[in-house]
């Protein structure tokens, strides 16, 4: 089975959230199950230095106001089509704007040229490849499923995963005329979506079928409350929206092996974990006792409830907890955050940025890692915290609610707890939560139960995988009824 995938992002080469983990992952577990998935990308310049320029598998005389050309590449275990358009692509700062932040006024323009590419390639136009089924990730590239429905490749199955609701790529109408779109889309069923162009929503109007990334998120999108103005149609397309969880890569987020660790372990060998705990309070400036550090590493944003952590600060530390927070976002959030950390010395660190090797060390190192997300479609840090022992604090929402079994007295008692869970989210469901936590880690051997119990889950992509196959295959016999 041919599929092609089409994303914005794709790890190892470009990566700004767990989209690209997604992406980056999911083509090698399908690998063994049948599924060959081809990935097209745009050909942002980390991504044209990954590999040595060959002759283009197809061309393009103008492309969204420029030349453009498709190439296709393997680099490392993926198989990719990178589609090469310096005048889009060819620019410094991150994949959707300027090293400051701000966003590319022509992003619409950006990725309807990705779009378009995917649906040209879903019709047929690189020699000797067809996709049986064409897999869109989040707006960037939701509108390859209206140039398919528009265009050649309208009998090609397809579906979209959305990975976030809350960002839809909606632009003024003033854009559809260089789209290149029949005027028949520009309607209520097609890309029209509040008297503008709707990037999401056009997708999950011509998708066969629509996945989220946990079961729970997808039935909370269908809510007013999380549907983001898109429930109604949500509803509409209920009997075709799935949930199906991601998983992670089991083979970097590996404590016996991961090499940003100071020191290895596993489940039967936690004692080890000290050492990286050493290097956690040496990196964020804590003192050196028995207390649990709690870590957090987040963007620093409002869906991501740090508002919620930063306002309990105070009732954290007071109630015999550390904190170690790596992240940044909100300037407003990051000053509260280090202020509280000037206020508590010793007992608060936060380090402003990212840090691919230090977050290791901290699921390595911490005891427990707090997500307190308004909405979480999946997460990925609770999975990398029960993977490495670090027991996650979460707040009950979507795939948070779908990953962790909460350490009430019954699940102590089966001996079946991975971590804590709270609700509703807000301060003094948190603060609770953070109390239970210290209390059972008072008591080593119930603690070092919750931490092997989260060790040995499955976070693998091998279930999840093998329910996209499954979808795969509904898919085609759709077709071919």
């Amino acid at each position: 089975m041919q599929v092609l995938s089409v994303t914005p992002e794709i790890f190892p080469l470009i990566k700004t959230g767990g989209l690209a983990d997604v992406t980056g992952a999911l083509p090698i577990a399908l690998a063994g199950k049948g599924v060959a998935m081809r990935t097209l990308v745009p050909g942002y310049p980390v991504v044209m230095a990954a590999f040595a320029k060959k002759k283009p598998v197809y061309q393009y005389p103008l492309l969204q106001g420029g030349k453009a050309s498709v190439h296709a590449v393997k680099v490392g275990d993926l198989d990719l089509f990178v589609l090469d358009a310096p005048h889009l692509f060819d620019r410094q700062g991150g994949p959707y704007g300027t090293a400051s932040g701000a966003d590319w006024p022509d992003n619409w323009r950006r990725f309807a040229a990705l779009s378009q590419v995917g649906g040209d390639i879903a019709g047929g136009v690189i020699s000797g490849y067809q996709p049986d089924i064409v897999h869109a990730h989040d707006w960037q590239s939701a509108m390859t499923l209206a140039y398919m429905r528009y265009g050649k490749a309208i009998g090609v199955p397809s579906l979209i995963t959305v990975h976030n609701l809350a960002f839809q790529g909606q632009f003024g109408a003033g854009i559809f005329g260089e789209l290149g779109l029949p005027a028949v889309a520009m309607q209520l069923d097609g890309v029209e979506y509040y008297g503008g162009v709707g990037y999401l929503k056009a997708g999950l109007q011509a998708a066969w079928a629509i996945t989220t990334v946990s079961p729970t998120y997808a039935q909370e999108i269908r809510s007013p409350e999380f549907g983001m103005g898109l429930d109604g149609l949500i509803n509409m397309r209920a009997t075709d929206l799935y949930g199906i969880v991601n998983g992670i890569d089991v083979d970097i987020w590996n404590p016996e092996t991961d090499k940003h660790l100071v020191a290895n372990y596993s489940a039967e060998t936690l004692a080890a974990r000290a050492k990286n705990r050493k290097a956690v309070e040496e990196r964020f400036g804590l003192e050196a006792d028995g207390s649990p550090i709690v870590c957090v590493v987040s963007r620093l944003t409002w869906q991501k409830g740090m508002d919620i952590l930063a306002a309990v600060v105070d009732g954290i530390v007071a109630a015999g907890a550390r904190l170690a927070i790596l992240g940044s976002g909100d300037a407003g959030l990051e000053g509260t955050l280090l202020a509280a950390a000037a206020r508590h010395r010793g007992r608060v660190g936060v380090v402003v940025g990212y840090d691919e090797g230090l977050s290791h060390v901290m699921q390595g190192g911490c005891d427990a890692i707090i997500i307190p997300s308004r909405f979480e479609p999946c997460g990925l840090t609770q999975l990398y915290g029960l993977r490495y022992g670090c027991v996650p604090v979460v707040a009950r929402t979507g795939g948070l609610a779908d990953t962790i079994i909460d350490a009430n007295e019954a699940a102590l008692s089966a001996g079946v707890a991975t971590g804590f869970q709270f609700a509703p989210n807000n301060g003094g469901a948190m603060l609770h939560a953070i109390q239970r936590l210290v209390e059972q880690h008072a008591r080593p051997a119930t603690w070092a139960s919750i931490q092997r119990q989260g060790m040995k889950a499955d976070v693998s992509w091998d279930k999840s995988a093998e329910k996209y196959v499954e979808l795969y295959r509904l898919l085609l016999s759709k077709r071919a009824a």
